[in-house]
């Protein structure tokens, strides 16, 4: 499934009203993390803090009875697109940081952390980190038969 124009805009829509309850200020909020919730049957996006408060919703037309295997890599994938075109936002919120975005299905079982905010921190694309220890592992093998 391609994103279509009007699903990305949806899609930084609600990250922009999930940027205007917390607001830049002096005093940062304890919050640790975002919860953003997306069922597959209704398109439904809720996003969540950490004590369960609904901060936002909206609907994805486009993931409304969305029935394909990869659904939640995907919405993943335009989550991320979307929380990177919009960095500054994101990264500029008034909570505490270290904090998350973390994908989640209809039962609330986390999926992936879509994106962290901390200033010492970065994460990798997991595709780009695939085979990575392996790929260490064998480095190892042979700088210890030298």
């Amino acid at each position: 499934m391609i994103a279509t124009e009007n699903t990305l805009q949806q899609v930084q829509r609600a990250i922009r009203k999930i940027a205007e309850k917390f607001p830049m200020t002096d005093e940062a909020s304890m919050l640790t993390d975002i919860h953003i919730r997306v069922s597959q049957d209704t398109g439904e996006v809720l996003a969540f803090d950490d004590d369960d408060r609904e901060i936002t919703r909206c609907v994805v037309e486009q993931w409304i009875e969305n029935k394909d295997d990869d659904f939640y890599e995907t919405v993943a994938k335009d989550f991320r697109q979307c929380l990177i075109q919009q960095k500054e936002l994101v990264e500029n919120l008034s909570i505490l940081k270290p904090y998350s975005f973390v994908l989640e299905d209809d039962d609330r079982d986390p999926i992936t952390e879509l994106y962290v905010v901390d200033d010492d921190t970065v994460i990798i694309d997991p595709n780009l980190m695939e085979g990575l220890d392996e790929d260490l592992d064998n480095f190892l093998a042979e700088l210890m038969k030298s």
